[in-house]
């Protein structure tokens, strides 16, 4: 009769339960069926020694191996230690009544000890809703594969410890996370503070604003004036993480291989830096065993380009669609994966080639048309996604050698906080939209309601300024966002003047 285990195979984010079938017969010859790609057929070679190197004898007959459902592809090392047990299992050297009640997961060494793999996450939640009895993992997994409740998750070392667990000669206890204490025990645990910064009070109040309603911003100013120390402590002032984000926020690092062995919930925020010379599948997902990119490792959290000029621009352009629908769809002939990517896109870049052009005290050494054609490197449509243009100045000797301490992060995430619980409360009735910057145009109409006065300001700063006709929306969803920071039902004239301020790149002739 042939022996039954079972593993897991993860697409996407979401794993995918992989019945695997050995039976022998007579025979000297070793297969594997069900769509196995090349690290799975090789993985007979490293049961074959795991095996020997643990005592018990690899049958020396015809043995086949199957991976159900046969129609999807099978690729990775997480399949060696089910199918190891599953040979031992058919050829009588363990019992076999108790495997069924395991779903087993694990890349086996030569020796047998038994390595990490990824998903580890998404295969517990997996296990747990097909009513599995206990997950079998690398003892490296087991922190985060634990954090799912109801289902006995069983680190272990080596194949031999494994086998005389089936044997019943040895115990392995149930690693144990209490999930909620975990998570508030670290939550919103931050390196850096916003009181370590000197000055820039201006783009302080910018970030906030970016905070508060979940707004996409870019940082134009000289090097050294701080734009990428005041966007690595954008994080310390968002909302904490709920614990369903948190779990999300885990998974996808879990399917990525992120999470070391001591991780097993998230609780910070994602703050993702890609350097400028990444490829549009390492930044978007994807690759001939689809993983995901940059844009889903940002998810609830920050992704944060750095001199975007420097980007190639087809790399900037995939982010269009994601920046819209946040999440991206990886499609192969095979199989179609999607991959959540609702993030804040932060942004910095020089004015010009050299870093100068509008500098108050230095020169720019840029020849004619460079400051132009640097600019126009950043479309207009990918602009168009971008709320909140912040033009950075350089801190004064003054603010910089100054003693006081500057407002600390805490604070700001306070007012930040009661913002967004009068967004979660507007949108209470809203499927998938949590702040004001994922309002579609229709609800913009709706909330987003200015007097006559108001529409007079937005029609004269339209026309004074050069204003296209894509800042309408984003003025007045950033608009939304400054009243409720100062706790206003209404969106008066001074909040709209604001958000105003903030559109510098739609100025005519600013960006090509």
């Amino acid at each position: 009769m042939p022996i039954k285990t079972f593993s897991s195979a993860v697409f996407g984010i979401e794993a995918t339960t992989i019945t695997i079938e050995v039976n022998i017969t007579s025979g000297t010859r070793y297969y594997i069926v069900g769509l196995p790609d090349t690290a799975v057929r090789e993985s007979l070679l490293r049961i074959e020694s795991a095996i020997c190197n643990s005592g018990y004898r690899m049958p020396r007959q015809k043995i086949l191996v199957n991976m159900a459902p046969a129609d999807i592809r099978k690729e990775g090392s997480s399949f060696d230690l089910a199918i190891a047990v599953a040979i031992l299992c058919a050829s009588e050297q363990i019992d076999a009544t108790q495997i069924s009640q395991y779903m087993i997961l694990g890349e086996l060494s030569l020796d047998g000890t038994i390595q990490a793999v990824k998903g580890a996450l998404p295969v517990s939640i997996q296990a747990r809703k097909e009513g599995f009895k206990g997950l079998i993992v690398p003892v490296l997994n087991a922190r985060e594969a634990a954090i799912v409740n109801d289902i006995d998750v069983l680190g272990v070392r080596t194949l031999t410890e494994v086998l005389d667990f089936f044997k019943g000669t040895t115990e392995v206890r149930p690693t144990m996370v209490d999930t909620r204490a975990e998570f508030y025990s670290n939550i919103s645990n931050y390196p850096t503070d916003f009181s370590d910064v000197k000055g820039q009070e201006n783009i302080k109040r910018a970030l906030e604003i970016a905070a508060a309603g979940g707004h996409n911003a870019i940082l134009i100013g000289p090097p050294g004036s701080g734009k990428t120390m005041l966007a690595k402590r954008l994080p310390s002032i968002l909302p904490p993480l709920n614990l369903q984000e948190a779990l999300e926020t885990t998974k996808i690092h879990s399917v990525a291989g992120k999470l070391a062995a001591a991780d097993s919930l998230m609780t910070a925020r994602p703050f993702r830096s890609p350097h400028h010379t990444i490829s549009d599948v390492a930044l978007v997902g994807g690759g001939a065993s689809p993983q995901p990119g940059e844009i889903s490792l940002s998810h609830n959290g920050v992704l944060f380009l750095d001199e975007l000029p420097e980007f190639k621009r087809s790399v900037l352009e995939v982010m269009r669609q994601p920046l819209e629908e946040r999440r991206v769809t990886v499609s192969r002939a095979r199989l179609s994966v999607d991959y959540p990517a609702s993030f804040m896109l932060i942004a910095s870049m020089n004015p010009c080639p050299c870093g100068f052009y509008n500098h108050p005290e230095k020169d720019c050494s840029c020849p004619p048309g460079a400051v132009q054609k640097y600019l126009s490197k950043v479309s207009g449509p990918l602009l168009d996604r971008i709320d909140l243009h912040v033009e950075v100045t350089p801190v004064n000797f003054t603010e910089l050698a100054s003693a006081g301490k500057s407002e600390s992060s805490a604070d700001i995430r306070a007012r930040v906080i009661k913002a967004r619980e009068r967004q979660s409360e507007r949108f209470s009735a809203s499927k998938d939209v949590y702040c004001n910057a994922q309002m579609s145009s229709k609800a913009v109409r709706d909330v987003c309601c200015i007097n006559e006065a108001g529409q007079m300001l937005l029609k004269k700063a339209m026309e004074k300024l050069g204003l296209s006709a894509r800042a309408y929306d984003r003025i007045l969803k950033v608009s939304r966002t400054v009243a409720d920071l100062a706790d206003s039902e209404e969106i008066r004239i001074e909040h709209l003047a604001e958000a105003i301020h903030y559109r510098s790149l739609d100025r005519d002739g600013w960006a090509g």
